[in-house]
């Protein structure tokens, strides 16, 4: 069988789900291109929070907002973020704030469930026009000046003007298209689980860096909860990952110093961990192909950018594809360089910030430590410079 369209988007994540919701509300056809679903996580499922959250900055709110996402999501499940407290680490520890109010902005950013998000997306793809939903495997990409063909395993082929790569890190798209890759192992792995505080966490998002053990980050959830996020060595990642969940409530309650009072681990525990990158794709487009998402750039997670990088990738792609000129078709290779350039120096950019910031943290040198902590308490007394950082933090240019 096949099935003609004018996009073809490859991969079920949220990006992907978000690309093709996009595109089919911009009056194009559209096929998604779901993988066959492994059995579901019976302890996900029994979880009363899911562990894995996204910061969503402005970009992400307004795209989802765009797409009438925003306004599906379960809202009571979504926490605002109303300030940032950011700590070095040592006896002189440097510290450097942030606040919405500071910012002239209702929020610094969103904490949005995966599950939540993903249900939100799932609800209004069942009512966009033009899309067509497939699962299968794809097993080969053509590409000629016509247009492109992806065969699938089962024999059927969809048959599109643009293929769109939103497949994750170890993409097949971008490996079809052999676009080569830097890549960096960060040596760490992110442990993500969630807490109940004795006290309010009052919208605030704390971090800390520190040189031993990582980057820790608790983002406020709904009600005393919060969301762990530790960037912690391997080493030391095993260790987290071979104790108890209220042996890591202890370590956070000490590490914070009390702010948020004793930690209680959310019932049923949960805790999963994920390796941490740097992937530098050489390309994000190529014939009749545009990557999206992980597809395209893998960062550090301690800024939280990682899907903000992605859903600005489907709103910049989009909006190539939908003022190319009447006489060329959605994979027009000037279509996708218009792409290719509109993206390059944000994804440069944070990349160089977030991979910039884990060398310097990571560096368990004495001078190289009280520089840093210096630093921070030098920033935070700039009111200047902390606003530019927390408006391109919210995806604003100025």
């Amino acid at each position: 069988m096949q099935i003609q369209s004018n996009i073809c988007v490859i991969g079920n994540g949220a990006v992907g789900k978000a690309a093709a919701l996009g595109f089919a509300q911009a009056g194009l056809s559209v096929t998604l291109l779901s993988p066959p679903q492994g059995r579901p996580d019976p302890a996900q499922a029994a979880a009363s929070w899911d562990v894995r959250v996204y910061a969503l900055n402005h970009v992400a709110h307004d795209l989802l907002t765009s797409l009438k996402v925003w306004q599906a999501l379960d809202a009571s499940r979504v926490a605002a973020v109303d300030a940032m407290d950011v700590k070095g680490d040592g006896a002189q520890a440097g510290n450097i704030s942030f606040d919405a109010y500071g910012a002239r902005t209702g929020a610094l950013a969103w904490i949005v469930e995966d599950s939540n998000l993903g249900s939100a997306l799932d609800a209004a793809l069942k009512f966009a026009p033009n899309l067509r939903v497939v699962t299968g495997r794809a097993v080969e990409l053509r590409t000629d000046l016509q247009g492109a063909s992806v065969r699938l395993d089962n024999g059927d082929v969809l048959e599109a003007s643009l293929v769109v790569g939103a497949d994750g890190a170890q993409s097949w798209v971008r490996g079809q298209c052999d676009i080569g890759i830097d890549y960096r192992s960060y040596g760490q792995r992110a442990i993500v689980t969630n807490f109940e505080c004795d006290k309010p966490h009052h919208g605030t998002a704390f971090q800390w860096f520190t040189s031993s053990e990582g980057i820790v980050a608790l983002l406020p959830l709904p009600g005393q909860r919060v969301s762990l996020v530790w960037s912690a060595p391997e080493a030391l990642a095993e260790t987290l990952l071979g104790e108890s969940l209220a042996q890591l409530a202890e370590r956070l309650t000490t590490l914070s110093g009390g702010q948020l009072g004793h930690l209680r681990p959310v019932q049923p525990e949960l805790v999963k961990a994920f390796p941490l990158t740097l992937m530098r794709p050489h390309a994000i487009v190529a014939p009749r192909v545009a990557l999206i998402g992980d597809a395209a750039h893998v960062v550090h997670p301690l800024a939280g950018h990682g899907m903000n990088l992605g859903f600005a990738d489907v709103g910049a792609l989009i909006k190539a594809v939908s003022e190319r000129e009447s006489h060329r078709d959605c994979g027009d290779e000037r279509v996708l360089g218009r792409y290719a350039r509109a993206r390059k120096e944000d994804i440069f950019l944070m990349q160089l910030a977030t991979d910039g910031l884990e060398r310097l943290f990571s560096a368990d040198f004495e001078p190289v430590r009280i520089a840093r902590n210096i630093g921070l308490n030098f920033v935070n007394k700039l009111p200047v410079i902390k606003r530019a950082l927390i408006s391109h933090a919210m995806g604003k240019r100025s």
